[in-house]
């Protein structure tokens, strides 16, 4: 994909799994420091204490989820399955969680009858980033519960007039 010059680019900073505050008390300084200077975030669940959003509110607009460990609160607020439209661009936004196949699988299914750029999941804490069939998926893997992971990570995806781009960012 052809990467436009950066005046042309939005930035949208992605994370899911944060487990606050059974994982951390806190956002990681890396993702605060991380996320400046993006013009809006998605957290794709398992978010656990609202208090996540407002923390990140602070530094841009929030889109959510719920996930799984996320409580009926959270769930009311957010729902479980969204797809958000900026720019033209229709950003898929669910956990990932549920019943047979892989994590990727059940996110493929979910939204494979609606017109999607991209679809930003989490839910394994694995880290992933690959277009399928034109379509992006991304998990930004997990900023404090990294399990198996060598590192703790997040993602940005980068919205250009040609496409969409996602990073990994590890720490």
């Amino acid at each position: 994909m052809n990467v436009a010059g950066e005046a042309d680019m939005k930035r949208i900073g992605v994370l899911s799994d944060t487990h606050i505050p059974k994982k951390g008390k806190v956002l990681p300084k890396a993702i605060i420091e991380g996320l400046q200077d993006v013009e809006l975030i998605v957290h794709a669940g398992d978010i656990n204490k609202d208090y996540v959003i407002y923390e990140l509110q602070e530094i841009a607009p929030v889109e959510a989820v719920a996930g799984n460990t996320d409580d009926d609160y959270m769930e009311g607020l957010f729902g479980r399955k969204k797809v958000i439209d900026i720019e033209g661009y229709k950003i898929g936004l669910i956990h990932g969680d549920g019943g047979s196949g892989s994590t990727l699988d059940r996110v493929k299914k979910a939204f494979v009858h609606e017109r999607v750029s991209c679809v930003v999941f989490g839910h394994s804490h694995i880290p992933y980033c690959e277009v399928i069939d034109g379509i992006l998926y991304f998990n930004p893997g997990s900023p404090t519960d990294k399990r198996r992971q060598k590192l703790f990570s997040y993602g940005i995806l980068r919205l250009t007039k040609t496409g969409i781009e996602g990073e990994i960012k590890y720490f």
